[in-house]
């Protein structure tokens, strides 16, 4: 994509200038400068200031720019804002001052009036608000960039929380991601320094994860997940979708009336059996991973309600991360590996994961992760830190130019997020003590007999196939080359912008040479000893000093535009 195929609508080319604007008024000037948006962009000054950000010199690079990017987000809006907090997700990419800034991103934008709400659900659900509810509070209790929470009560008397997408976030996303996905493909393009960081790969997983989340049938299609996975537990609680009143733009959940994690835990009049609660949410999770194959992503104390005495009550499953059988028998793959201290078939695992880029070093990387497990070797379990584990493990694989795939960071990080909360309710709980017998049982099955036979027939149903099918597709290969059919394509990166840059110059040049074609007339005219006039009224000469001004207008502009564009030497 290039500004050239953009769509050259007025709303467009305006949210890209307010982008530029932005970036430079909080010190990415530079950046917009590289990017040249400048050329596309209507009514752009013609001499921009550079803001220049005075930083006391302890301050470290890395984190004031983590801080700048978050006043940025603020700036631009509820869509920016979810990309923050979605790219605070992935420490894998991003060093940790840029995580710890964009996890400080809170939405901040004022909720939508209670007649707008009730609109939005007529709408969707189809009837009106007094025939679907009881009672229904037009004061949300809760506000965010894609939508807003009502407290209500059915008509068969069941407190339920009604969800509501705000109005007009569609059209307000899809613009914006459009913007940042060109933003993003310019970056990695006139930016090899921010290639690591992997600017496209950001911007697509956060417009899938952002589609997902405007569609609230997701989230009730995970919500309703949850609750049959969890169905039979008296102690593990998830609330119930009514599916009568949810709808593409409206969520209607069962409300639980649990008390946050951390209010709960101050309150000491609570009398709350916390080493039974620390047990209860590490295996809860385990069974997510390991058994449901669907884990909640964002499981920090906010989520997590307490209702005395060992209750648990697990919200919000907006953000979900999968785990299918191929990427767990990865997983297994990779821990046998550990165990046996084979880093060869690790790095073989992760390359058949598709996550070595294209500067990794398969040497370094294997000396890395023997460093990395060397460490830990022979550490007692209850000494183990799973936090500190899983950042040293992100920081190894992010020196050598390794991505992991997005669910199975997420799913790191959700393990690291809830054996801190464990730790929280009982100090003296380990949750690696859940994860052994887990970890063992799929060991088991991945080299069971009967798994191993299953995956001999599949492989031997492959080799037949490529067998049967091979002299076809070789004669189809033969034929096609014998026809012509087969082609080298070259790419040249930067060619677009060579392209640009040489119109820009052509067209200055062609600008110059009608300057001095003007002055040299103007000259001509003026010089003339013979007085002529047109119609009768007006001198010959008086075109030259109009040739002339033409010229100095010209010439005017065209300095300027050198002096903008920052190459005058």
């Amino acid at each position: 994509m290039s500004l050239a195929t953009l769509p050259r609508t007025g709303r467009m080319a305006a949210r890209v200038l307010v982008i530029g604007r932005v970036l430079s008024k909080h010190g990415f000037g530079h950046f917009v400068d590289r990017l040249q948006l400048g050329g596309y962009l209507p009514g752009r000054p013609v001499l921009r200031r550079r803001k220049k950000i005075e930083e006391p010199e302890t301050v470290d690079p890395l984190e004031s720019i983590g801080q700048r990017l978050v006043k940025v987000c603020e700036e631009l809006g509820p869509t920016f804002i979810k990309m923050g907090q979605i790219a605070s997700t992935r420490p894998d990419i991003l060093p940790p001052p840029l995580l710890d800034a964009l996890a400080n991103l809170q939405d901040q934008v004022k909720p939508f009036s209670g007649a707008e709400a009730r609109r939005l659900i007529e709408t969707d659900i189809g009837d009106t608000i007094e025939a679907l509810f009881e009672q229904f509070d037009e004061e949300p209790f809760a506000s965010g960039s894609i939508g807003q929470a009502h407290k209500a009560i059915t008509r068969d008397g069941q407190p339920v929380v009604v969800k509501i997408r705000r109005p007009g976030i569609d059209k307000i996303v899809k613009l914006d991601v459009y913007a940042l996905k060109f933003l993003a493909e310019q970056a990695e393009q006139f930016f090899p320094e921010l290639r690591p960081y992997k600017p496209r790969m950001l911007i697509d997983e956060f417009t899938q994860t952002l589609e997902r989340e405007l569609d609230f049938i997701n989230e009730a299609s995970a919500t309703e997940r949850f609750h049959e996975a969890f169905a039979d537990e008296e102690n593990i609680v998830t609330p119930r979708v009514r599916w009568d009143l949810t709808g593409p733009t409206v969520l209607t959940l069962q409300f639980l009336d649990g008390m946050g994690l951390r209010p709960a835990l101050k309150d000491e009049t609570l009398l709350l059996e916390k080493p039974q609660l620390a047990r209860q949410l590490a295996d809860a999770f385990v069974r997510q991973f390991f058994e449901l194959g669907l884990f909640h992503a964002d499981p920090h104390p906010g989520n997590i309600l307490i209702k005395p005495p060992d209750q648990l009550q697990l919200v919000d499953f907006g953000m979900t991360g999968q785990l299918d059988a191929e990427t767990l028998d990865r997983v297994v793959i990779g821990l046998l590996a550990v165990i046996k201290r084979e880093f060869e078939i690790l790095v073989d695992v992760l390359d058949d994961m598709n996550c070595l880029g294209e500067e990794t070093d398969r040497f370094l990387l294997m000396r890395d992760l023997r460093i990395f497990v060397n460490k830990y070797y022979g550490l007692p379990l209850r000494r183990m830190d799973m936090s500190v584990i899983f950042g040293e493990l992100l920081e190894t694989v992010r020196n050598n130019d390794v991505t992991l795939p997005r669910d199975f960071v997420a799913a790191l990080k959700s393990l690291s997020i809830i054996s801190g909360v464990v730790e929280s309710l009982d100090p003296q709980f380990n949750i690696i003590e859940i994860l052994k017998p887990k970890l063992s049982a799929l060991l088991r099955d991945r080299f069971s007999a009967g798994r191993l036979l299953r995956g001999a027939g599949i492989s031997a149903w492959h080799i037949g196939a490529i067998l049967r099918d091979g002299p076809r597709t070789a004669r189809q290969l033969m034929r096609g080359i014998g026809r012509g059919r087969f082609q080298i394509n070259i790419r040249h990166e930067n060619l677009d912008y060579l392209a640009r840059e040489l119109d820009r110059s052509s067209n200055r040049l062609a600008s110059a040479v009608i300057m001095a074609s003007t002055i040299i007339c103007g000259t001509m005219l003026l010089s003339m000893e013979t007085e002529v006039m047109i119609f009768n009224t007006i001198p010959l000469r008086f075109l030259g000093l109009i040739g002339y001004v033409i010229a100095s207008v010209m010439a005017v502009w065209i300095v300027v535009a050198i002096i903008r564009s920052g190459r005058l030497s």
